[in-house]
């Protein structure tokens, strides 16, 4: 009985830690689809691959959305014709580089800025990293219904000058902003709600002393947080508080590597990754971003270990 208590406890607890940032992502996508033209977005992003993937990590200091809240936006972005790679490169940072979890890490690390630096330095590096190595492996956008994709970035690139969206009154428009909000959120809700229960049952029946364990050595200590990270499945505006408990048991690089994988890839956003892109390019998506999570941290314990 305890057990299930402790499984709805953690549950309901991640439903309510992520759905005010669901609804923040679902809005900010409404807003891009209604008020943000294609052509517009065109314009801004630069055709270099390293240009717009760098672009891409800086944007997510301007959109404080955690790894729920965040793929929605990408989806909006990529089907307003946003390359691939600068759309994955702002997903990955997005959750980490904003103002409010950076403060928290501030916070959560009694007000040291070294742990805040490397885990906003580390997140760049790898998001970076990932985005180069996805705009290689992947020239065409895998997106479900890949049809209705293309027929939305077709449709803007051929749009007229004056497109129809630009003279509607403006409260028409906040209704457009509404309904596709809407439409969202209970398009990604669902892989929410399905991903945190998954997560709770894992943390529940789980132990995480068992995992604690085997992390003797740099690579399988930073193995074990990037492990703890996906299972746990914390909001990364609280992440860094459960972080600082491992303080006394791992070092500044595994520490890192819990801090930066984990609002890349868990188990929630998954499912949600899961609803928008193809299940191979997914996994592909997750070795990559584990592989230079790994390295990254390494490196970093090896400089400041």
């Amino acid at each position: 009985m305890v057990t299930f208590l402790q499984l709805n406890t953690i549950f309901l607890s991640m439903i309510m830690e992520a759905i005010p940032f669901i609804l923040l992502g679902v809005l900010i996508s409404g807003l891009i689809q209604t008020f943000l033209s294609e052509r517009w977005i065109a314009r801004m992003m630069p055709r270099n691959r390293y240009v717009s993937s760098l672009l891409g990590c800086g944007v997510g200091l301007f959109f404080p959305a955690c790894e729920c809240g965040i793929v929605p936006i990408t989806r909006r972005l990529l089907r307003k014709g946003v390359p691939l790679h600068a759309g994955i490169a702002f997903m990955l940072t997005g959750p980490i580089i904003n103002p409010v979890v950076l403060f928290a890490t501030y916070i959560a690390f009694g007000n040291d800025w070294r742990m805040v630096f490397v885990r906003a330095g580390l997140a760049i590096v790898v998001a970076y990293a990932t985005a180069i190595a996805v705009s290689f492996l992947y020239p065409k956008l895998p997106l479900r219904h890949m049809e209705l994709a293309h027929a939305e970035i077709a449709a803007a690139v051929h749009a007229p000058v004056q497109e129809p969206v630009k003279q509607l009154p403006f409260t028409r428009r906040l209704y457009d902003v509404m309904l596709h909000a809407i439409d969202e959120f209970f398009s990604v809700g669902k892989y929410l709600v399905l991903g945190a229960f998954i997560a709770a049952s894992m943390q529940t029946f789980i132990p995480t002393s068992a995992l604690m364990h085997v992390g003797n050595t740099p690579v399988t200590a930073s193995l074990v947080m990037i492990g703890l990270a996906f299972v746990m499945s914390l909001c990364s505006e609280a992440d860094a508080f459960i972080a600082s408990s491992f303080r006394g048991t791992f070092s500044i690089g595994s520490l890192s590597a819990f801090l930066v994988f984990g609002p890349m890839i868990d188990i929630k956003n998954t499912l949600m990754l899961v609803s928008v892109f193809r299940g191979k390019f997914v996994i592909v998506l997750i070795a990559l971003v584990a592989s230079f999570t790994l390295a990254g941290s390494l490196i970093v314990g090896r400089l400041l270990g």
